[in-house]
């Protein structure tokens, strides 16, 4: 599978050696051990508060969401969120090549399950362990038109988007391609996202106002989300933790 071309912030650590890997290992081992990457504990905690008890409802009204995990990479989010897993349980659950072959816990509602990504063989990872029932593979800063069409119905489609730690990654306008296709949908639905400190905080910033722009706003949390590596501490002296905001925004009535 192709090698993917990720677009990091020019004093982000990039980690494109991790995202080609066949599995997670490498990303358990050089992120959640080596960086003391917790994030997903918060990310689930605030989709547990602000959209749970909604999802809980529609499934007990006897439907099947859909779930798009945008930019999923591995599908450690998915894992937390979907299968109520916490940063230990995942870490366990990728502790070598064979404990990451399935995942340890059930999905805890019925879901159809979507993820989207640069990385073919994280995507590949994640619908042979179980974690996604549908792909796509695509650079979203530049996809080719009908892999964009297929991405903005399975936006549209969606009940449920997250999308961790990633937006960073993504041009403006793609992000608005993107927002514009589950905003438009006439029924309701969530979407979880994040946005790091310290990195490109003009782009987050624009990011924001085009989320408000479409959707409307729920509830934050703001949490640790990993350790700056060393390269990142020379960039931002000082600053031991890279932080978030966890946003969550609906569509509008």
């Amino acid at each position: 599978m192709s090698e993917p071309q990720v677009k990091t912030e020019e004093k982000k650590q990039h980690f494109d050696d991790i995202y080609v890997a066949e599995t997670p290992v490498p990303f358990k081992e050089r992120i959640i051990d080596a960086l003391d990457y917790i994030s997903d504990d918060f990310n689930r905690q605030t989709f547990d508060r602000l959209i749970l008890p909604w999802a809980e409802q529609q499934a007990a009204a006897g439907k099947t969401l859909n779930y798009v995990d945008l930019c999923c990479c591995f599908g450690n989010t998915t894992m937390a969120a979907i299968h109520n897993m916490d940063v230990e349980a995942i870490r366990a659950n990728w502790a070598d090549e064979q404990a990451c072959k399935t995942v340890a816990a059930p999905r805890r509602l019925p879901m159809k399950t979507t993820g989207i990504d640069i990385s073919g063989n994280a995507l590949a990872y994640g619908k042979s362990a179980g974690l996604f029932d549908e792909t796509f593979e695509a650079d979203l800063n530049q996809p080719a038109p009908e892999t964009q069409d297929a991405i903005e119905k399975a936006m549209a489609d969606a009940d449920i988007v997250i999308s961790t730690a990633s937006l960073v990654y993504l041009d403006p306008p793609a992000i608005e391609k993107l927002v514009r296709s589950f905003a438009e949908a006439p029924r309701e639905g969530y979407m979880l996202v994040n946005f790091l400190n310290p990195f490109a905080l003009e782009k987050a910033d624009a990011t924001k106002r085009l989320l408000l722009e479409h959707l409307e706003f729920v509830g934050s949390t703001a949490s640790r989300h990993r350790r700056l590596s060393p390269l990142e501490q020379e960039n931002y002296p000082g600053e031991d933790w890279a932080l978030l905001e966890i946003w969550v925004l609906r569509r509008r009535a």
